[in-house]
């Protein structure tokens, strides 16, 4: 016991130690709801030291625990060896790169299992707009201008561009039914276009709608027109 106190308050164990405390303190802190388990993720960016897929505060709580483990078992080692001197202090030094080098790699091996078994969501893309109902905020929509707003699937909204499709003949138009797209009408967002980053809409009438058990249904346009 003795022996483990002593080489627990020695170079180099006593920082990674220290760093400990603080790891466990913090943790306290979130089990008590005081903090969030991911409340350091929007200022520090670990994936250039290949630790990301999990918060910061999981990633640099392993690191801490296996190099306060590695040093621990370092400063034993040494002070079994009677090493004095100068050379104590280089093999302390190496001792304390060499657990912080081995915590990391080994941390970063943790996390490259975790990460291929629980593979990261996709981001969130534009695309997964389409076949979303919108409401359009702008005058109205032609084939040149046109915004709209749609909700996301986490509840979200926001406001993309939106182009009319120019009739093919003059009895496709209003003439024929269709309403025009104004402020505060309905539309379909149908298609996207990834060169001019916008979506294509056509009005929409949710009394046209057959519900999702009626089967897939046609956009305006489509063939059984």
């Amino acid at each position: 016991m003795d022996e483990f106190l002593s080489a627990a308050l020695a170079f180099p164990a006593v920082i990674f130690g220290a760093a400990l405390v603080v790891v466990v303190c913090f943790w306290l802190l979130v089990l008590a709801g005081a903090a969030g388990h991911d409340s350091f993720d929007g200022d520090l960016d670990t994936a250039p030291a290949g630790l990301s897929g999990v918060p910061v505060s999981v990633s640099f709580s392993l690191l801490v625990v296996l190099a306060w483990f590695g040093s621990l078992t370092g400063t034993v080692l040494l002070h079994r060896s009677g090493t004095g001197g100068t050379a104590r202090t280089l093999l302390s030094v190496a001792v304390l790169a060499g657990s912080l080098l081995l915590a990391w790699a080994a941390v970063r091996l943790l996390l490259h299992r975790f990460r291929r078994h629980f593979p990261a969501e996709p981001p969130p893309s534009r695309l997964d707009f389409l076949g979303s109902v919108c409401t359009i905020r702008t005058g109205s929509v032609t084939g040149v201008f046109g915004q709209a707003e749609v909700v996301s699937r986490d509840g979200s909204t926001a406001v993309v561009q939106v182009r009319l499709a120019e009739p093919l003949h003059p009895l496709s138009g209003p003439a024929a039914g269709d309403a025009p797209l104004v402020m505060g009408s309905t539309g379909l967002l149908y298609a996207y276009d990834e060169e001019g980053e916008f979506f294509w809409v056509s009005p929409y009438d949710a009394a046209l709608d057959p519900g999702p058990n009626s089967g897939p249904h046609e956009l305006p346009g489509g063939p059984n027109h």
